[in-house]
């Protein structure tokens, strides 16, 4: 029993970092139909910047989540203005465009910190034990900054003009812009939201994973996989479908193989996706 209580526990944990990892994706590739092949790179952008800030300039590490966050927010800006800006609507082109971006950011952060892989301390040490069970204290934190996250967006998408706007645009493009909305300042804020989040996750995540230029492909793929089952615009959809799949992972791997337990829940995740395309907390269809 204990075995199941200390997998339940992890899998919380575990699925809190796979949400933080993904919201970001959910809001760019879900809301704004961009299929961004780069979003791993923002989380690495994101956690190189809190490995030197933390270890090279000594700033505090709540100070350098927040600069992470900041530094991919105008990375992404950029990238928007520069790149994405002309291909709203060519999934195609814009598959292949953030394909090409994944490896150049890559190659920059390569040439910039060299191949190695970088470390920083857990800024929380220590863990909060009951019984024969234990969580570590940074892990509650996670656990607690993936529902402040979870809330911030929900409010912000779903309780202002900004979110208002932004819905609208996910339905009607063209109708909103006879509107005289201004659409594309709407995309780069939320194209930006959306990398600030990434990089935010990324520090985060710096002090428990492995930091090096490679890292971002790994988080596309479950990123991709948690959009698609939770629903393509669906916060709510990309948070719940996080907690099912790290939570079963992690329940059975204590009683099975790491392999065989993710094996089983992508046959599960294909029946659904059968019966369910559009996912578990699919939104109506654009018009």
């Amino acid at each position: 029993m204990s075995l199941f209580i200390q997998q339940l526990l992890n899998g919380i944990s575990n699925s809190s970092v796979l949400f933080l990892t993904t919201i970001g994706l959910v809001i760019i590739f879900g809301m704004m139909d961009v299929v961004n092949n780069a979003h791993g790179e923002f989380i690495m952008i994101g956690a190189y910047v809190a490995c030197n800030s933390v270890n090279v300039f000594h700033i505090p590490f709540a100070a350098a989540v927040i600069l992470a966050a900041l530094i991919s927010g105008v990375v992404g800006i950029i990238i928007e203005r520069l790149l994405i800006k002309k291909l709203y609507g060519k999934v195609a082109e814009t598959l292949l465009v953030t394909f090409a971006l994944e490896y150049i950011l890559q190659q920059i952060v390569r040439m910039i910190f060299g191949p190695e892989n970088q470390t920083v301390e857990v800024p929380l040490e220590g863990q909060l034990i009951m019984g024969s069970v234990s969580v570590p204290y940074y892990n509650l934190v996670l656990i607690g900054l993936s529902l402040a996250v979870l809330l911030l967006t929900l409010l912000l998408f779903y309780k202002t003009s900004f979110g208002m706007q932004l819905r609208a645009i996910n339905q009607n493009r063209d109708m909103i812009q006879c509107l005289g909305i201004n659409v594309s300042k709407i995309n780069m804020f939320t194209f930006a939201y959306g990398a600030a989040l990434a990089g935010f996750a990324g520090a985060l995540i710096a002090p428990i994973k492995s930091v090096y230029p490679g890292m971002g492909p790994a988080y596309n793929v479950d990123g991709f996989l948690v959009v698609i089952l939770g629903g393509l615009n669906s916060v709510i959809g990309a948070f719940a479908s996080s907690f099912v799949i790290n939570e079963s992972i992690t329940i059975m791997s204590g009683y099975m193989s790491q392999i065989v337990s993710k094996l089983l829940i992508f046959v599960v995740i294909i029946v659904v996706i059968r019966f369910r395309p559009n996912g578990l907390f699919s939104s109506k269809e654009k018009r």
